[in-house]
């Protein structure tokens, strides 16, 4: 059996890139030195076994004389400081021209045909905002008209909310998919279209994370279509599944939070997963090799964009204390790597993505520590796990 298991933390960016003032961001970003910062350091032993600590000087995190891993800074070469942008890199696919965004909403005809091919009788917003602040000031309006909220963000994203307890969670679904085929016909070139489900709890309109799905664009071509094709096992755990649209996987499950995600990949590992629930052929047959491609989402979702660097540390210190279980349950054949896909740096105006640098952590038990230094692009990602999974 030989598996390379790959955990994004999603938003863990460690430094602004040197165009990043093209993305409308400063030099000054650096998603995780400022979480350190903030929190007057993190506590995540595992991660600075590895070499964390060595990348660069993050308070808390301490170098370390001889790490475990091999640790270095990766540098995108896609235009985009976005989710799929940087998977898709991971993955081998660069992406030359950065997807549209719609800082002054989306074109009248667009939403007209939204408007008719759904039913949905008109829409609210359109325009780029706070998904928690977009709610809040229009549930009301939503609830009195049941038009749907749509809005977008500095990101490429065509974003549906609605109340679900007031339109059901499979209309959402449905809309998603007309948007995404709207979208993809006029050659509108949308990362992105995300199903915002919430409900009123206590009193207060909630985002319900585990319902949240993502309509991406199809990609070309990437590693995971190979892995695929030669018949490997591709198990996608969180929302890979759908920032690839599916494409070169054969497992997937969907998680609700960082904590399930984390047990679900220790799982994977363990061999204790149930691969034939999850598996999107039932007749395929399983091979004896694996590539495990997890999204961690709470660091970007919940604390990236809201402006909570305190809850963004809490969930990298949750993140660390799954590292040395992974680790002990790994066997010589697995590879281990840790890295993130883009930055959102709480700390800083605005409550969008950053374009940063992000870290990459290798292990395993049959490598030497090392500092890989700058590395560019992520698609560094690609090359190794293959190499990894091609050998006998």
């Amino acid at each position: 059996m030989k598996r390379a298991i790959v955990m994004v933390i999603d938003s863990m960016g460690i430094g602004a890139m040197e165009d990043c003032r093209d993305f409308g961001d400063i030099p000054e970003c650096n998603t995780l030195k400022h979480v350190c910062e903030f929190n007057k350091g993190l506590n995540v032993p595992n991660m600075e076994k590895l070499g964390l600590g060595n990348i660069q000087n993050f308070m808390g995190i301490s170098p370390v004389s001889n790490p475990q891993g091999q640790y270095g800074t990766m540098i995108e070469k896609s235009k985009g400081k976005d989710t799929t942008t940087g998977h898709w890199e991971m993955a081998g696919l660069i992406s030359e021209k950065p997807f549209s965004t719609f800082p002054d909403g989306f074109p009248d005809e667009l939403i007209e045909k939204f408007i008719k091919e759904t039913n949905c009788g008109g829409i609210l917003a359109n325009c780029p905002a706070s998904g928690t602040a977009i709610i809040a000031e229009l549930n009301d309006e939503h609830h009195r008209t049941k038009f749907p909220i749509v809005y977008t963000s500095a990101d490429s994203v065509f974003q549906i909310a609605l109340d679900t307890d007031l339109i059901p969670l499979e209309t959402l679904y449905k809309w998603c998919e007309i948007a995404r085929k709207i979208l993809d016909e006029g050659n509108y070139n949308v990362s992105r279209v995300i199903a915002r489900p919430y409900k009123i709890i206590d009193g207060k309109p909630t985002r319900i994370s585990k319902d949240r799905r993502d309509y991406s664009m199809v990609p070309s071509h990437t590693i995971l279509n190979d892995l695929k094709d030669k018949g490997d096992n591709v198990i996608a755990i969180g929302k890979i599944e759908d920032i690839f649209s599916k494409s070169g996987i054969t497992h997937a499950i969907h998680t609700g939070s960082n904590k399930e995600g984390l047990e679900l990949t220790l799982k994977a590992v363990r061999n204790e997963l149930d691969l034939e629930k999850i598996a999107y052929d039932k007749n395929r047959k399983l091979s004896d090799k694996s590539f495990i491609f997890t999204n961690l989402v709470d660091t970007d979702m919940l604390y990236g964009h809201r402006n909570d660097p305190k809850g963004y540390g809490n969930a990298i210190e949750e993140i660390d204390t799954y590292v040395d279980d992974i680790i002990e349950n790994m066997t010589d054949d697995d590879l281990l790597i840790i890295t993130a896909d883009h930055g959102c740096d709480p700390t800083v105006d605005g409550t969008d993505h950053t374009r940063e640098m992000v870290p990459i952590l290798v292990y395993s038990k049959n490598i030497q520590g090392k500092d890989l230094g700058n590395i560019t692009g992520f698609d560094y990602i690609a090359n190794i796990v293959k190499e990894h999974l091609s050998t006998i």
